[in-house]
């Protein structure tokens, strides 16, 4: 298997997921630069956080027109497993790879500490290695977390179990003041129809190791190896995705 990195002009988290995959992980992983419109001989692509191009306009949305990007839908579209984590997230929901939208924190402040996040669903190749309703202690850093969309998304979202994550409490209840950025439903993490498109705005790739304070976030890379190393891969994971020992698909 074979990870790749994007690089965006902006992109500050680029090292941090490299260093998860290849030194901790110790798996295959490349850089692609923003340029580049071959992703060839890739398995999964990670979009990581950052401030693409300066966050000028509005989140994402100039890195959404970047070259790369139109490999990434290819990529996305047959099937081919994409991760967007934070400033990723916010480009692949301008690119409309995602549903929604993310806008200001509610409390108009950028926010750096680590917060509590409910696994809501295993049948994704992102969390089957974890168990339903597990708590995972991760780190935020963004001024734009707060999920948003219309009440028929948010049905679709519930309806399909695409709603991956959910801000949480230590001990797992919802409670709004364990919601950082006012994120509608407590979102804070969402795939795609076909479980293939995961974006999230809490790092994971910097929760992998002891001394960073958790390694929680071993979980979604975990799940990615788990999901990579059953072979043949799947094309491509629908609403009845589902891998030994993860819960239940939605039917």
């Amino acid at each position: 298997m074979k990870f790749g990195v994007v690089v965006f002009p902006g992109s500050n988290c680029d090292h941090d997921a490299f260093h998860a995959v290849g030194s901790v992980l110790e798996k295959p992983v490349e850089f692609i630069w923003h340029q580049s419109e071959n992703l060839s001989g890739f398995d999964a692509v990670i979009l990581p956080g950052g401030f693409s191009y300066g966050d000028y306009l509005r989140t994402g949305a100039i890195a959404r027109f970047s070259p790369v990007m139109r490999a990434v839908e290819k990529f996305a579209r047959s099937g081919g497993l994409v991760l967007g984590i934070c400033n990723g997230f916010q480009i692949l929901c301008e690119a409309g790879l995602l549903p929604g939208a993310l806008m200001r924190n509610t409390g108009l402040r950028f926010i750096c500490r680590h917060v509590h996040i409910r696994v809501e669903t295993t049948a994704t190749p992102f969390t089957c290695a974890a168990q339903a309703g597990q708590v995972l202690r991760i780190p935020i850093a963004h001024a734009d977390g707060n999920y948003v969309c219309d009440d028929a998304t948010l049905a679709g979202l519930k309806h399909h179990d695409q709603i991956v994550f959910r801000y949480c409490a230590p001990g797992g209840s919802l409670d709004p003041a364990a919601n950082p950025n006012g994120s509608l439903d407590a979102i804070a993490g969402i795939c795609n129809l076909e479980r293939n498109v995961l974006g999230l705005m809490p790092h994971p790739e910097r929760a992998v190791e002891a001394a960073l304070g958790s390694t929680d976030g071993l979980v979604v890379f975990r799940s990615l190896i788990e999901s990579l190393s059953r072979q043949p891969a799947p094309a491509a994971y629908g609403p009845g995705f589902s891998l030994s020992g993860s819960a239940a698909a939605v039917s």
